[in-house]
């Protein structure tokens, strides 16, 4: 069984990351999704508050296969971790782990916890963003870390959680996650695209 692991530090998520999810549902048995805590990264919302909102986006997608599920039980600061309570919730199954990663955590990957440790257990997945060029040394570094290293056939959008939280760029969320938006009051941006929300 191949399971894909993603765990994302959107804040919030995209419709971006609803496609990434609808790819790896074509290719993956099950892809596990939760809203994790970058130690790189500043968040300017709860992981509670993430969480609602990744459910928000899979509950959105009904994807055919049924095979996305919400795993916050998974979120960890530290993937090894991560990977530890995987194998525990499939422990009674043959399972391959492909960790999937956006091509912006190519050349943090390698400085995370136990990194070495963490990239003998899992295969990496990665997937390209508009915007970030896959460096070559940064792809080698990885390389030589990891058992298995592929980059996903797959051209992401041309959206992002920070031009959302900046601007306001309501093209970049989808609307049950706008709703949830105004609803939490999590983003001063809400006040800019206030008049694009939905009216029920």
């Amino acid at each position: 069984m191949r399971v894909a692991l993603f765990g994302t530090s959107a804040d919030p998520p995209t419709s971006g990351h609803q496609r990434i999810l609808s790819w790896l549902g074509d290719y993956y048995d099950w892809v596990a999704i939760w809203a994790a805590d970058n130690p790189f990264k500043s968040h300017q919302t709860s992981l509670i508050h993430r969480g609602t909102m990744l459910r928000l986006l899979i509950e959105e997608m009904r994807p055919p296969r049924h095979n996305i599920g919400f795993y916050p039980e998974l979120s960890s600061r530290r993937t090894l971790e991560t990977v530890e309570k995987a194998r525990k919730l499939w422990s009674t199954q043959r399972v391959d782990f492909t960790l999937v990663i956006g091509a912006d955590l190519v050349d943090q990957l390698p400085r995370w916890y136990k990194a070495q440790e963490l990239l003998q257990q899992v295969q990496v997945l990665i997937v390209p963003r508009p915007g970030y060029k896959l460096e070559k040394e940064d792809l080698q570094q990885l390389q030589d870390l990891a058992t298995k290293v592929d980059v996903a056939d797959l051209t992401g959008l041309d959206v992002s959680s920070t031009a959302y939280r900046d601007f306001g760029d309501t093209h970049a969320i989808t609307p049950p996650i706008q709703a949830y938006i105004h609803q939490e009051h999590l983003y001063k941006c809400q006040d800019i695209s206030k008049k694009s929300l939905p009216i029920h």
